[in-house]
């Protein structure tokens, strides 16, 4: 009885204990499950044409999303009700080391077991399912980085960009694991991207130097430019994109020196093509839900990848802006709670959260326009895809959890000068 009592009972209470706590914050709560609504209705009214191809059920790709929608809430509603200090920390390193376990295995599984894309293994095939690990290790990397942050950097005096170098050197070892797996084993450039500037953000957070973090840019810039080397698919994709591009950036540049930099003109890349037309046949209120030309075979994947496109063209400016609304009062009610805690593993978890947020939507709508290459990032809680959604309501769910250990007076404060405005 006493080893239940230490081994099982105490850790659950504990868990769901409330001593000291303040209730989530349950504005970050609706803001979020309205996007991921807004992704469900979205899921259906953008896959119409797949689902003509492919003879599917009208409703196939929303009601998926549509379960996976309400598990997503119902997650962050279970952990926005317990203790933040039993809750993150274990959940948080659980999501590291078994998403980089998994990321190892992947390469060595048997074809029935993973799903293909790009000639790489990059989900895991359960019974009507398929997991992305990589999406789950984003949320576990943020917060191993926090922890380890914490205990080995935040604390640090300033010094030389020498001593502040070696300071972070294991860091970017391991962060070259994670390059290894993800751009060479997995060929998801874009995860790396994304995790990189995570990073790098992070690291100025942690008190780290800004001058740091411009010379980080840049060996990242190095480091980019070899991967893209590395691989020829991306080599062609890289050329279409400077050639559709470099009037643009050529136009800044010395005349002496634009004929090194200028490529043959190239068609437009088709897809860029497709999702620029549709945001430019939105308007400003849109086409209607349900009455978008850019589903109808002009793109594949435009619930997913493309689903800003998919949204502009049926909504017009006007919804684009409202959901860009939306999507950015759900960063700033996440800053808001990493600037009121008082543990710095919870504050630097939570600003690693919003930038992974930032990042992934700034990539994804700079791709889908042609400012950069198109990298395949999900747009947080409104792209198809289940592995991105339930990824996100864990990290959400575990910043909801954290927002009741903020300090109770600000918080509160601040919330009612809010409602006066």
């Amino acid at each position: 009885m006493n080893f239940i009592q230490k081994h099982i009972k105490t850790p659950i209470n504990n868990l769901i204990s409330s001593n000291g706590l303040i209730d989530a914050d349950y504005i970050l709560f609706i803001l979020v499950s309205i996007l991921i609504t807004i992704g469900v209705l979205f899921s259906y009214s953008l896959s119409a044409y797949t689902v003509e191809i492919y003879s599917y059920n009208e409703f196939h790709f929303a009601l998926r999303q549509g379960v996976v929608a309400i598990l997503a809430i119902f997650i962050m509603w279970i952990f926005s009700k317990l203790n933040p200090n039993f809750l993150v920390g274990y959940f948080g390193m659980s999501l590291f080391f078994i998403g980089f376990i998994l990321m190892f295995l992947m390469p060595f599984l048997p074809a029935s077991l993973v799903t293909a894309s790009g000639g790489a293994n990059r989900w895991i095939r359960l019974p009507g399912f398929s997991l992305s690990p990589v999406e789950f290790f984003k949320v576990g990397f943020i917060y191993f980085l926090s922890w380890s942050f914490y205990r080995k950097v935040i604390d640090k005096p300033k010094t030389t960009l020498v001593s502040e170098f070696m300071l972070l050197f294991p860091y970017f070892m391991i962060f070259f694991l994670v390059v290894v797996f993800v751009a060479f084993f997995q060929k998801d450039l874009g995860q790396v991207v994304l995790l990189a500037a995570v990073m790098g953000v992070l690291i100025v957070f942690a008190n780290r130097s800004l001058k740091l973090l411009l010379i980080l840019v840049l060996v990242g810039l190095i480091g980019f430019i070899g991967l893209i080397i590395s691989a020829p698919h991306r080599v062609n994709r890289f050329h279409s994109w400077w050639a559709m591009v470099q009037d643009t950036f050529l136009s800044i540049v010395p005349a002496s020196a634009e004929k090194y930099f200028r490529v043959e003109n190239l068609p437009e890349p088709y897809q860029v093509m497709q999702s620029l037309n549709a945001i430019h046949n939105g308007g400003f209120f849109g086409k209607g839900i349900g009455f978008g030309e850019i589903k109808m075979g002009f793109l594949s994947e435009v619930h997913t990848d493309f689903v800003l496109a998919g949204i502009t063209e049926e909504l017009g400016y006007f919804g684009f802006i409202l959901v860009l609304l939306i999507f950015f009062a759900i960063i700033y009610r996440i800053f808001k709670i990493a600037k009121n805690v008082d543990n710095k593993i919870f504050y630097l978890f939570s600003t690693g959260i919003a930038l992974m947020l930032i990042f992934s939507f700034l990539i994804n709508s700079f791709g889908i326009s042609g400012l950069i290459p198109i990298k395949g990032i999900a747009v947080p809680m409104l792209s198809y895809g289940g592995s991105s959604l339930l990824a996100t309501s864990f990290a959400i769910g575990l910043v909801l959890s954290i927002s009741r250990s903020a300090k109770k007076e600000s918080l509160e404060s601040k919330t009612k000068e809010e409602s006066f405005e």
